[in-house]
């Protein structure tokens, strides 16, 4: 297969070229990488107008997705969602643009309204989860929504969610469209999905445009993404797509990530990751039913992230996390009643062996009572970028009751707001912020 961005690479580093061109460890840096390290030099193309060695490997990248488009990301997906909300932006001309979402959206997307002043309608299903992190988001909730609000300008979804939960997109898409109306995903979590045995991929399922991270789930370097364009998305996304990216991004975007996402896209196209997933979807299925044996509560239907509700289960995630550690694991988050755990191709057998033996030596006990309220509705005092940039002071949260939250408040990780900027801070907010370990808000 094609690796374009690497091979021009590999040819750079065999020259006897002088490198009077940035970057200035001019290849002999202290890391040991930085021969390969180079900049938008002749031959090196331009990653907002690609059309030589990036071009290339990006429609072979589209062509693995089945996309019209996919542009690549050196700074991560959420370069990728704040380009989605600026073509929305472009999108709705004159008049501000309303996009339906659900509350577990990711920072990225608040900064990405504020910056764009864009208005949000949010959707609270109930029940709403316990946690911030999780939304049940069905499709009856978006066309409800979508009946009650007609003048929205698109629909955005979060899917899978941090504690891998999946959406169903497939259906979501068909009624988004029926009311003449775009589908964004936010599938950051979910690179892998188009390469299961059966696609779930959200381009797949009639998303007009969503990100992948692709370096959450692939084997790719961190800070990598991919902005995925449907075959059926309006002409202007694909249009607009790159000069939107490039108004959010670096000038200087890093080849070594381009690289690692041109030898992933080679690893796609040839079938060799697609074969090492269904391994690994066995074996995280094999290691599900075995905590389960144990008798450990398993929440989420994501096929390669192991989420355990640890509070079910008599511990807080954040011990059960500690514990886990004693035994050389390290999850991915964990929070006062979750620890998540995602699983990828280079993974061992002797990996999930640990795991299996840790969580069998580690006691069950009583499960703990949550006195914390669900998230609920919040009063808008404002616009979010009215909030966003008016001079603010930073308090307490118990002295913060009735206060706006002037720049929003996010459980980091996983960076999901808990109140957002405009809205005035109730009680029951001011409980889930604790919750979250979050003592200090900045308010107007």
């Amino acid at each position: 297969m094609a690796t374009p961005i690497i091979d021009f690479v590999e040819n750079c580093c065999n020259s006897k070229v002088s490198r009077f061109f940035m970057p200035g460890h001019k290849g002999k840096g202290l890391l040991g990488f930085e021969q390969r390290d180079i900049t938008e030099i002749k031959g090196a193309d331009y990653l907002y107008e690609a059309s030589g060695i990036i071009g290339e490997s990006e429609r072979q990248t589209a062509a693995a997705f089945g996309a019209a488009d996919t542009l690549f990301s050196t700074e991560g997906s959420t370069l990728c969602i704040k380009t989605m909300l600026g073509i929305i932006r472009l999108m709705a001309g004159d008049t501000q643009p309303t996009v339906l979402a659900p509350r577990n959206v990711h920072k990225a997307f608040i900064d990405g309204c504020i910056l764009l002043d864009i208005n949000v309608v949010w959707l609270y299903p109930q029940p709403y989860s316990e946690s911030i992190c999780s939304a049940n988001i069905t499709p009856q909730l978006i066309e409800n929504a979508l009946k009650a609000h007609p003048d929205v300008t698109c629909c955005y979804v979060t899917s899978p969610d941090y504690l891998g939960n999946t959406a169903d997109i497939q259906a979501i898409a068909k009624i988004c469209h029926s009311f003449d109306k775009p589908l964004l995903v936010d599938n950051a979590h979910g690179a892998y999905l188009a390469f299961l045995e059966e696609n779930a991929h959200p381009i797949s399922l009639g998303a007009d445009m969503c990100c992948d991270s692709a370096h959450k789930t692939l084997p790719c370097c961190t800070g990598t993404a991919y902005l995925h364009i449907s075959k059926t998305a309006p002409q202007l996304f694909s249009k607009a797509a790159r000069n939107v990216m490039s108004m959010f991004a670096s000038t200087s975007p890093s080849y070594l990530l381009l690289q690692s996402l041109d030898l992933c896209g080679d690893m796609l196209a040839s079938g060799e990751f697609a074969q090492r997933l269904a391994e690994l979807v066995k074996r995280v299925d094999k290691c599900r039913q075995k905590l389960t044996s144990l008798g450990w509560a398993l929440c989420g239907n994501e096929k390669t992230k192991l989420t355990i509700c640890a509070a079910k289960c008599g511990h807080s995630g954040t011990e059960l996390a500690e514990l886990l550690r004693q035994y050389s694991i390290e999850p991915e988050y964990s929070d006062r009643e979750y620890v998540v755990l995602m699983a990828g191709v280079y993974n061992t057998e002797s990996d999930f062996e640990r795991l299996e033996n840790a969580l069998a030596a580690i006691s069950i006990k009583p499960p703990l009572i949550n006195s914390f309220p669900p998230v609920v509705p919040a009063e808008r005092k404002m616009s979010m970028r009215a909030a966003a940039f008016l001079p603010w002071e930073s308090v307490n949260v118990d002295d913060s009751l009735g206060r706006v939250c002037a720049m929003t408040v996010t459980a980091c990780q996983p960076s999901v707001p808990v109140v957002v900027s405009g809205e005035v801070i109730s009680e029951d907010i001011i409980k889930i912020m604790k919750k979250y370990s979050i003592f200090q808000v900045n308010v107007l």
